[in-house]
């Protein structure tokens, strides 16, 4: 006869969910690749609310500024008035900022505080990957108001 086994009742240990800086490349990677025009002008028509989120949500506070050349450099190549520069770098830049739009992501954003630090990585990881062409692009604006 066997004897009853009594259940544990240790807790188990909770995973964290994280994002690396690779994972973080291949959500904005993947991201791009599906991109598609109506998202460019989804990004475009709220980018006030992107503004609030990145305003608001502690670790997205630090790439503020990147964010307003981001929204600019959507703007003027949606306009037209700057073609310039690569349509996978559009497209990596609006995954980006649909990706912090999307309250359920890797960590879901009601998470205080750690809801926002995937949505930092992924920000982060866009940056690094359109560097050269921001740089290009901020190099076209300083011409324009000269």
């Amino acid at each position: 006869m066997k004897t009853p086994q009594k259940k544990s009742t240790a807790k188990k240990p909770v995973q964290k969910k994280s994002i690396n800086r690779k994972k973080a490349e291949d959500v904005v990677r993947s991201g791009a690749e599906k991109v598609k025009p109506a998202d460019v002008e989804k990004v475009l028509k709220r980018s006030k609310e992107i503004g609030h989120t990145f305003e608001s949500a502690g670790p997205l506070g630090k790439f503020l500024d990147e964010l307003k050349v981001l929204l600019a450099l959507l703007g003027v190549y949606w306009s037209g008035k700057y073609r310039d520069i690569p349509y996978w770098t559009i497209a990596a830049i609006v995954a980006a900022l649909l990706y912090v739009l999307c309250p359920v992501d890797l960590i879901p954003d009601f998470i205080p505080v750690v809801g926002y630090l995937d949505d930092a990585a992924v920000v982060a990881a866009c940056i690094a990957l359109v560097r050269q062409d921001l740089s290009n692009y901020k190099k076209w604006k300083a011409a324009q108001s000269r």
